[in-house]
């Protein structure tokens, strides 16, 4: 007498596990292109990351401009001369008030990092230019002193100041 197991694998339940395999692998292929596209573009979290700057090869009186963003940012070694002319300036009498200290990072005096976007019509002032030593935008007349503080022009307030830190006395991060 020979017995016969009902639990034999048998062709057909072969073909359903291989055609079930299959759909599930399908199915995985096309959901994940719609999931990885809803993700920001590498250059996108590229663009927005933060970037250290190396302050060293920047001379006493030299500017910088890096980007961020896609703004530019001036960075500035200034002299004590602008600095001590920057401090000299009555806040009353400026349009957008404020301290030279509340511009810059305290034992850092020396260091100014200002977006270098005009604030009237978003030209690029430049620097170095101007009855002040700072900044002159070219387009309107806006001129900034060596504290990126409006001083004249159409402008209605200073150049902002982007988000930084000092990560070491000679270097910097923005963003």
């Amino acid at each position: 007498m020979t017995t016969t197991s009902s639990a034999q694998h048998t062709r057909r339940d072969f073909l359903y596990v291989a055609t079930g395999a299959v759909a599930a692998v399908g199915a995985a292929a096309a959901v994940w292109p719609l999931i990885s596209q809803m993700n920001p573009d590498a250059s996108t979290i590229a663009a927005g990351a933060p970037i250290e700057v190396d302050l060293t090869p920047i001379a006493e009186g030299q500017d910088i401009k890096v980007f961020w963003r896609g703004k530019p940012i001036f960075i500035s070694h200034r002299t004590k001369k602008q600095i001590e002319d920057a401090r000299a300036v009555p806040v009353s009498s400026l349009p957008d008030p404020q301290t030279d200290q509340a511009r810059v990072k305290e034992g850092h005096d020396q260091w100014l990092v200002v977006i270098g976007i005009c604030t009237h019509l978003g030209c690029i002032p430049i620097a170095h230019e101007g009855a002040y030593d700072g900044f002159f935008c070219p387009c309107h007349g806006s001129v900034y002193d060596t504290s990126g503080r409006i001083r004249q022009g159409p402008a209605p307030s200073n150049l902002p100041i982007p988000p930084y830190a000092f990560v070491s006395d000679s270097k910097i991060k923005i963003g």
